[in-house]
């Protein structure tokens, strides 16, 4: 079955009650059948829910959508994105442990490293997003870890994927690309040997700002460490959210493409505008990396960047001069939305690691919603031009 109708048709077995759309599991605990079913489940041996805490045919569904469209053999269910990447950490690496990362990743999984990791004796080197052939020359006999995005937030950075995952081969090292911006429906880093896949579903995949929820896919003795960290630690998706990222995905092939087309407009559009000194879109034609890309990607997502001539207040000027698009920090919805990296997302990162990662203060990202991208870009224009 094509992805599309992968995306629909993974369903939870039907309830006697002979549902077509499944149903919401909102219950905290099951029951037995006698003792020694319950016995069996707890103990492994036999498979059954227990808690909703690490059980829930609600969130099983979502998990089992998630592992069918990444390619991945087991997916396990968080309550936010950054849930997910911490319970990834968490589970992989111990006292002693290196981790490579991307210098170019959000700023909540930046400061992972600066207020969790270092303090349990967890060292972690950045590198340059672009520049994967000197990766090598971050590894350590202790690496467990490289930890990527692309495309990035919010600089919409490309990294070969192929090369990431033959370093890491070469080294016995897990690989784990974050792919909130494509989704599977553009870029299924597994088809290019990445081992594990982190989603925060809050984004693209619920794709209309109403719940959390975060996702892992990977490797079925992987997932097995991560959910136990979560079975302890308790980060759970609730069977609402989980309901609704469920169905989310069955919509989210068409979301896509809307929001591909959308951005890949307004993104030509602002490479000739005069307020604007530079655009970033994986698939605008002049992107350095357009070719690796287009090699990874279907489209070129929903997310467009551009670094105002005027700087900070440029960018300010803009936010507060929009008329239709909305002012926020989230990300993948149907509305657009447009962030200044600087003073929101990335706010807490250190100005001079910020300028590393190529977040001026006059860089602003823009997350193209579904409205009809002639609105989208008069907005746009006029809020630049006063």
């Amino acid at each position: 079955m094509k992805f599309e109708t992968r995306a629909i048709r993974t369903q939870t077995d039907r309830s006697q009650h002979r549902e077509h759309s499944t149903p919401i599991f909102a219950t905290s605990s099951f029951i037995f059948e006698d003792a020694e079913k319950m016995r069996a489940i707890f103990a492994g041996e036999e498979q059954g829910n227990v808690y909703s805490r690490f059980t829930n045919p609600s969130v099983e569904e979502f998990q089992d959508k998630i592992a069918v469209l990444e390619g991945t053999e087991a997916c396990r269910a968080t309550a936010s994105g950054m849930s997910a990447v911490f319970a990834t950490f968490a589970s992989l690496l111990a006292a002693g442990d290196h981790m490579v990362m991307s210098r170019a990743v959000f700023g909540s999984t930046f400061n992972i490293k600066d207020n969790f990791l270092a303090k349990w004796n967890i060292s972690c080197t950045l590198v340059d997003a672009n520049d994967v052939d000197n990766w090598e020359k971050a590894i350590q006999p202790n690496t467990k870890l490289i930890y990527l995005e692309t495309p990035s937030n919010p600089g919409l950075e490309i990294i070969d994927l192929a090369k990431v995952a033959a370093l890491a081969k070469a080294h016995d090292i897990i690989s784990i690309v974050d792919n909130c911006f494509a989704t599977p429906y553009l870029q299924r880093p597994t088809e290019h040997d990445i081992d594990m896949v982190i989603h925060s579903a809050t984004k693209y995949i619920d794709g209309q700002g109403r719940v959390l929820g975060g996702a892992v896919a990977g490797p079925q003795h992987l997932i097995d460490k991560v959910h136990q960290f979560l079975r302890g630690a308790g980060p759970s998706l609730s069977p609402f959210n989980a309901w609704v990222l469920s169905k989310s995905l069955e919509t989210l092939a068409v979301r896509m493409d809307r929001h591909c087309d959308n951005a890949t407009q307004l993104a030509a559009y602002l490479y000739d505008h005069k307020a604007v000194a530079h655009v970033n879109y994986p698939f605008l034609g002049t992107n350095p990396m357009l070719d690796i890309a287009k090699k990874q990607m279907s489209q070129g997502g929903g997310m467009v960047t551009i670094n105002l001539a005027g700087g900070l207040q440029a960018g300010r000027s803009l936010i507060d001069n929009l008329k239709m698009a909305s002012r926020s920090a989230n990300l993948g919805d149907t509305r657009t939305i447009i962030t200044h990296p600087a003073s929101t997302t990335h706010g807490k990162v250190r100005t001079e690691e910020r300028l590393l990662m190529g977040i001026t203060d006059g860089m602003v990202r823009i997350s193209c919603g579904l409205e009809h991208i002639d609105d989208i870009i008069e907005d746009v224009d006029q809020a630049l031009s006063i």
